[in-house]
């Protein structure tokens, strides 16, 4: 009697973990907002590189989806590695406090199949466009997962910059499926998305210090406060006005529109210093940061179709 009412114990918690566990849960490791914005510069790679190199995405739609394809699912991956690693410290925010990975909808060894799976599917779909794709993929992932997650995220301020790398290979990936020879032109969307980084993470930095203190990460405001991150937000915001210039050959749209974004970003951050309210400042920062990275990736492809 006892091991039938066992067994049915049993099958019930099953059936309920089978429940818990959708494709829902999936998705939201995924974290499919930042692989969505980051296919909007994996894209602008991708057309860019069939531009400059005489050739058209029409042409070999099958390396575009492929390069696309590879890209979301190495960043998706990248995304639920790092909720595998970081599960033990997202209990402490809340932004991150009802993910899948803290709740336990799904299991760590469930998280972990997961993402080296769809990395390791992405990373075979931008082989099949070009080895150098395959490659700058791969270095995305190992710096984000290793190098920031693993390792700086827990240790320094710096861990900003050590994902700003790995946040700013999208555009190489689209470029390399095309042309692996990397014209400069990659390089300079490549800067662009580096420098742009730390200003956007630093501003929600801000946003969450609290939180970030009780999870034990050093991050720049928790570590050096308010008033040094706003000074190094407003630096890589005056720095990423020449960069994104550095492509000014795009035309006088580019240029114009281009100029006006970072000047506006600037003025919006040195207006920080007259804020009584640090972290209303911080959020029309960070929202900023997001209109300005679409923008300006979304005109880069727009003045290269007329």
């Amino acid at each position: 009697m006892s091991s039938i009412t066992s067994s049915e114990a049993i099958n019930e918690n099953v059936e309920q973990d089978v429940k818990q566990v959708s494709w829902k849960s999936y998705l939201a490791i995924s974290k499919t907002g930042i692989v969505m914005s980051n296919l909007i510069t994996t894209f602008a790679g991708l057309y860019l590189a069939a531009y400059y190199t005489g050739s058209t995405l029409h042409s070999d739609p099958l390396t575009a989806l492929l390069a696309l394809a590879g890209s979301a699912l190495i960043i998706a991956g990248g995304c639920a590695l790092n909720n595998y690693i970081d599960r033990d410290i997202d209990l402490y925010m809340e932004r991150t406090k009802e993910r899948p990975s803290v709740s336990g909808e799904l299991s760590g060894r469930q998280i972990l199949t997961y993402g080296l799976s769809i990395s390791l599917l992405g990373t075979i779909f931008l082989a099949m466009t070009t080895l150098m794709a395959a490659i700058i993929g791969l270095a995305g992932l190992v710096t984000y997962v290793v190098l920031y997650t693993m390792w700086t995220k827990r240790t320094t301020t710096l861990n900003t910059i050590v994902g700003s790398f790995a946040g700013a290979v999208p555009p190489l990936i689209g470029w390399a499926a095309i042309d692996p020879g990397l014209h400069p032109i990659a390089w300079s969307m490549f800067l662009i998305m580096f420098i742009w980084q730390p200003p956007h993470f630093l501003a929600l930095a801000m946003r969450r210090a609290d939180e970030y203190k009780r999870a034990g990460i050093p991050m720049l405001p928790v570590v050096a406060g308010f008033a040094m991150t706003k000074r190094q937000i407003i630096w890589y915001v005056a720095t990423l006005i020449p960069v994104s210039l550095t492509v000014a050959h795009f035309g006088v749209v580019y240029t114009t529109v281009a100029t006006i974004l970072g000047v506006g970003w600037l003025a919006l951050g040195l207006a920080g210093y007259k804020y009584k309210d640090d972290l209303k400042w911080a959020k029309q920062m960070f929202v900023y940061s997001l209109n300005y990275l679409t923008i300006l990736f979304v005109l880069m492809v727009i003045v290269h179709m007329f």
